[in-house]
């Protein structure tokens, strides 16, 4: 008994070390995290979040809108108008359920997530994928959502939603 009480508390100490660092333990796919609150959004598919107190860069796992804030890149086909469509979908204030996958960052540092507006739960990931604004991007481990966001954006693409219909793809630059 004694034994299973110090592997308890080690683990305790382990995850409570983890998170000071900002190492969060591995979760199963779609974790349910909590709320946040949104602060900023930065571009289609990037919000800075208000969570448990703190400001955190959130990356929206599974898509990818074209560019339209990049230092180094040039503005691409519809991506002020993905911009504008989060903004629209998450004004400061908004609060957001959150969820996440396995892999708790991306290599910048932002915390990776799955959104859903409270007010009406809206899935803001799915959401932008099924109205042409984003493509999917998918990394290992995070893919909980991987074939149902391809055969929405397969279907956007059919009938020319978005994007789709105005880009030769994503990666197009404007002008």
């Amino acid at each position: 008994m004694l034994r299973v009480v110090a592997i308890a508390i080690a683990a305790t100490t382990l995850l409570s070390a983890c998170t000071q660092l900002g190492i969060s333990q591995t979760a199963p796919s779609g974790t349910p995290l909590g709320t946040a609150k949104v602060i900023w959004v930065i571009d289609g598919d990037t919000v800075d979040l208000e969570i448990d107190g703190e400001r955190e860069r959130a990356r929206l796992i599974g898509i990818d809108t074209p560019e339209s804030v990049s230092h180094t890149d040039p503005v691409q086909c519809y991506g002020v108008e993905a911009s504008d469509a989060l903004t629209g979908l998450l004004p400061p204030g908004t609060t957001v359920r959150i969820e996440r996958d396995t892999e708790p960052r991306d290599r910048f540092g932002r915390i990776l997530l799955y959104l859903y507006r409270a007010e009406d739960d809206l899935f803001i990931n799915r959401h932008m994928v099924e109205q042409g604004f984003a493509e999917v991007l998918f990394f290992d481990p995070n893919t909980a959502y991987e074939v149902e966001f391809t055969r929405i954006r397969n279907q956007a693409r059919s009938e020319s939603l978005g994007l789709w219909g105005s880009c030769d793809g994503p990666a197009q630059p404007l002008g």
